[in-house]
């Protein structure tokens, strides 16, 4: 049995779409503009946020957010993989075994890129909050990694786009609109309809019926607030000043 519900929380809404703008907001002050340095640093600042959110939303969110509803072994990404062709296996309620490892996959990456990037330097005047605490060779070495996990993000991201793509036109599973408002159509397993399940088990947390009630919006800002003071401590607080040379004239 069918049935249209909310799956997508509004804070997981709100960071995925943060979180592509951010991501086209990096690409564009390192690639596109002049002069954009400073603005390079506070939107990875502000994509450290947003991951840093993500983190702890996913152990203490909605059902769907959470790693434990996603985040399966190999033998179940396995079985989904065998069906991933079968136009009429039914759609997963979040996210797919294959695709929740898609999301983990783009959290490392991020998380990289943010935090390799509280080592660099324009080499002009603008320099990371961990800049002057590091060597030139561990400097050379983050900005190496900087650069590279910036270049398998963007393959992941192209892959990502490709999936979306391949489940509108194959299957008829449009993942973009649900992204938006939240509501998915998904199979409702009753006594009636079990024996025409997909083969991928989904997790479930002790709750029978598809979809959450409410985005949990109380505690979404409460994360957000612990995930602020985070990054406020690790980029403001922690990182000595670097000290400056004296000169006398």
């Amino acid at each position: 049995m069918k049935k249209n519900a909310l799956i997508w929380d509004i804070p997981t809404r709100l960071f995925h779409w943060l979180l592509v703008i951010s991501i086209v907001a990096q690409y564009a002050t390192a690639k596109w503009l002049d002069n954009a340095v400073q603005w390079h640093f506070y939107i990875g600042y502000f994509a450290l946020f947003l991951v840093t959110f993500r983190i702890l939303w996913g152990f203490v969110g909605t059902r769907y957010a959470r790693f434990s509803q996603f985040v399966t072994g190999p033998k179940s990404v396995l079985v989904y993989l065998k069906s991933l062709f079968n136009k009429h296996a039914p759609p997963s309620e979040g996210h797919n075994p294959l695709g929740g490892w898609f999301v983990v996959v783009m959290l490392i990456l991020v998380s990289v890129q943010a935090v390799s990037g509280l080592f660099m330097t324009d080499d002009i005047f603008l320099d990371g909050p961990y800049r002057h605490l590091a060597t030139e060779a561990f400097t050379d070495i983050m900005s190496s990694i900087h650069h590279i996990a910036f270049d398998i993000l963007l393959y992941v991201i192209c892959l990502h786009i490709s999936a979306i793509v391949f489940y509108a036109l194959y299957k008829k599973q449009r993942l973009v609109p649900a992204m938006v408002h939240g509501r998915k159509d998904v199979v409702e397993v009753t006594s009636e309809n079990t024996e025409n399940t997909s083969p991928v088990k989904v997790k479930h947390t002790g709750q029978q019926d598809a979809g959450i009630a409410h985005s949990m919006l109380f505690k979404a800002v409460v994360v957000a607030i612990i995930a602020a003071v985070i990054v406020y401590v690790a980029i403001e607080v922690y990182p000595p000043a670097p000290e400056v040379d004296e000169y006398y004239y």
